[in-house]
């Protein structure tokens, strides 16, 4: 049954989902101050939902319980809430499979789900084409799968494994040690790292940690003094030696590098501006710490350090990005030397590959690679049945290289790659029940923005559909932090697809899509760019025909959340509903939190000046929601009780002066979900029930019957 057939539905369906969707709810009163107040540079801002910032307060506690009462009891009365479940656990369960790499110990490790576990489990095999063995299962480190594997580091020699895991999507890490050859697990163990890995040199590793956090506000204080400490094997992680701070700047982050070589460690920080800065110290011979960069001013990464050499993807000197060379005896910046020259495409990476070099470049927010000689010379592109995201595994050790590809309507697909011939084999590929993809297309097109920029926007739908200004649309966005949103494949979307629904996804100014000027162009005082990019692709999706504002729902999350409460301030009328996801909703106080400081440089604070304040103000979504019975579209804010990147805070308060002012009576719910974080590692089942609940609450708003009978 066609999605878009339903928009005229019979009266006796239609009375079902109207009752639902118009019945004015009754919000439970938030806990509240009416003396709060802030003051910037003489502008008095009154912060009525302050006590809600404390999510550990009793009065929040039980806030927080009775609006997922609340935002439950509507979604139970969604008659069509349980097939959903069943129609997006069915296309969840697909096997997937990531690509294989080789490592120290001459095995292959990729990562497996049979299609409905809560967490990949990473297998090693002793070829390509083995079984393998189960090598670390995730699954098994919790009861339900809120455990989540971030990233496994094995030492140089092979006999060892660091593995990192996160607890109930925070951003706090732990790290693990196992023995690689029996797996047995080590008593070494770390707490309270964050944004870290684990580099290996001799019988140890390096790590990034804050100092132990004060009890009860390890999700909401703001993070400081960002350490990097060396762990001895055996010992324990009181005893770790600290490598690196900089006490003068507590807001920075530090991460550490050691190559293969084991001779160098290389300290990138960041924080501050819209690059990093990187020093280097000589591990064999000591000495002090040499200074490739001292500022924040360029995005500089290091790509491979091998035979004395140090390759640097940077910005510097080119806004979108070349490849530089240093010496490792004298790597300060001015005696860089050009590798690989800026091109019309954006460099997004390189790896080793054998003697030989794959380069990735991202033109029109899709994927292209390219093998290039060591000396900078271009042999070949390496050509991709469709376009897409691509992901290599490769090293200097082998020829062998492996990579995935995914589209909107391409599941991740592994190929392996012959760095001869250029021929690309499938080595795996994903069968999703009851789907047939070639039903689909996926177009792009250019659409002008407000000051005549041409924005890019990938469209998603079924073969055969009609312009007619009948079809719900499901428009996405982000518009941030050099961020760039490349096609994709997700099995959840295919819901909206089959049911003849339009998937747009824009990629808008504040990416990185097409270098540091896009970038540039969707920060600070600039931000108003973003949210007009994608209030023009609202507007283009009508003018064309593919929709009206009545079926037209916008999505995002994180700052993407922030694009959606700021766009529907801008412009309640053009949409029908509204899914902002774990958004930055207080631009006036997003600083303050964890480690919110970290995003001034998109943003700028309301502490820098009256203008920066005066802007922010403008369109901080909880600032800005209007009181004088403009309809608002249906809203559906969604949040996490760990959530320690973006605090729930900002969707508590958004949420709570949404319920109080007077937009209409289309629902204004908040779903706050428990175990769960900003997003990452989410276990299966808790994704499944969450987009259960805002695909639910979509069509229920849209007046529409899914068919979830395929």
């Amino acid at each position: 049954m066609n999605f878009f057939k339903f928009a005229l539905m019979s009266s006796v369906t239609a009375a079902v989902a109207t009752s639902c969707a118009s019945h004015k709810t009754e919000y439970p009163a938030a806990p509240t101050d009416s003396t709060v107040t802030d003051n910037y540079f003489g502008t008095v801002v009154a912060d009525p939902y302050r006590p809600l910032e404390n999510d550990t307060a009793p009065a929040t506690l039980e806030w927080v319980k009775a609006e997922n009462a609340v935002t439950e009891e509507y979604l139970s009365k969604i008659p069509f809430r349980g097939k959903i479940k069943e129609r997006l656990t069915e296309l969840n369960n697909f096997r997937k499979t990531g690509i294989p790499s080789k490592k120290k110990d001459g095995k292959y490790y990729f990562y497996d789900n049979d299609g409905l576990q809560s967490q990949s489990v990473l297998y090693r095999s002793d070829s390509v084409d083995g079984k393998g063995e189960i090598f670390l299962d995730p699954n098994k480190l919790s009861d339900d799968g809120t455990v989540a594997l971030k990233s496994v580091s094995m030492s140089n020699d092979g006999k060892y494994t660091a593995y990192i895991i996160s607890r109930s999507g925070s951003d706090w890490n732990e790290i693990y040690v196992m023995d690689t050859a029996t797996g047995k697990l080590l008593d070494d163990h770390i707490e309270w790292a964050k944004f870290t890995g684990a580099d290996w040199q001799g019988d140890g590793f390096y790590y990034s940690a804050y100092p132990r956090p004060e009890k009860g506000k390890e999700f909401s204080n703001a993070n400081e003094n960002h350490q990097i400490y060396y762990h001895k094997l055996g010992t324990p992680q009181s005893s770790d030696r600290l490598a690196y701070e900089d006490k003068a700047h507590p807001l920075h982050f530090h991460s550490a590098y050691v190559p293969e070589s084991e001779d160098l460690l290389f300290v990138v920080g960041g924080g501050e501006g819209n690059g990093n800065s990187i020093m280097v110290k000589n591990l064999k011979t000591g000495g002090d710490w040499i200074v490739m960069e001292p500022s924040q001013d360029f995005d500089h990464e290091i790509m491979d350090v091998s035979d004395g050499k140090i390759y640097i993807k940077t910005n510097w000197g080119a806004k979108k990005n070349r490849l530089m060379v240093a010496d490792a005896k004298a790597p300060q910046r001015e005696n860089w030397k050009e590798l690989i020259p800026e091109g019309e495409a954006v460099m997004t990476g390189m790896q080793r590959a054998g003697d030989k070099m794959i380069v990735t470049y991202e033109k029109d927010a899709s994927d292209h690679a390219y093998i290039y000689t060591l000396d900078g010379k271009m042999v070949k592109e390496i050509e991709f049945p469709t376009f897409g995201s691509v992901a290599f595994s490769s090293n200097k050790d082998s020829d062998e290289v492996f990579y995935s590809l995914s589209s909107f309507t391409y599941p991740s697909t592994r190929f392996s790659y012959d760095m001869e011939s250029g021929k690309s084999t499938m080595i795996g590929s994903s069968d999703i029940k009851g789907v047939n993809l070639e039903d689909y297309v996926t177009e792009q097109v250019f659409y002008p923005s407000a000051d005549g920029t041409k924005i890019p926007m990938f469209i998603t739908y079924k073969k055969g559909l009609k312009k007619d200004g009948k079809n719900p649309v499901y428009l996405y966005g982000y518009g941030g932090f050099n961020v760039s949103l490349p096609p994709s494949f997700s099995a959840n979307r295919m819901l909206w697809l089959e049911n003849g629904g339009i998937y747009a996804q824009a990629n808008l100014r504040g990416g990185s899509e097409y270098g540091e000027e896009w970038h540039l162009a969707g920060t600070k005082q600039q931000k108003m760019n973003v949210f007009n990019d994608f209030i023009a692709a609202a507007e283009y999706m009508i003018k064309e025909g593919w929709t009206n504002p009545e079926l037209l729902t916008i999505e995002g999350g994180s700052n993407g959340g922030l694009l959606v409460g700021a766009t529907v301030n801008l412009r309640p009328d053009l949409f029908k509903v509204a899914i902002p996801r774990v958004g930055v909703m207080d631009m006036m106080r997003y600083h303050l939190f964890t480690i919110g400081w970290n995003w001034a440089h998109d943003y700028g604070t309301s502490a820098d000046s009256k203008e920066m304040a005066d802007y922010l103000l403008s369109y901080s979504p909880i600032h800005n929601i209007k009181n004088d019975g403009t309809p608002y579209p249906a809203i559906l804010v969604t949040t996490a009780d760990h959530d320690d990147r973006v605090v729930p805070a900002h969707s508590f308060k958004y949420a709570a002066t949404l319920q109080a002012a007077n937009t209409g009576d289309a629902p204004k719910l908040i779903r706050i979900d428990s175990k769960a974080g900003h997003g990452s590692g989410k276990p299966i089942g808790k994704i499944i029930d969450e987009y259960t609940d805002i695909y639910s609450f979509i069509f229920n708003n849209l007046g529409i019957t899914p068919d979830t009978s395929k």
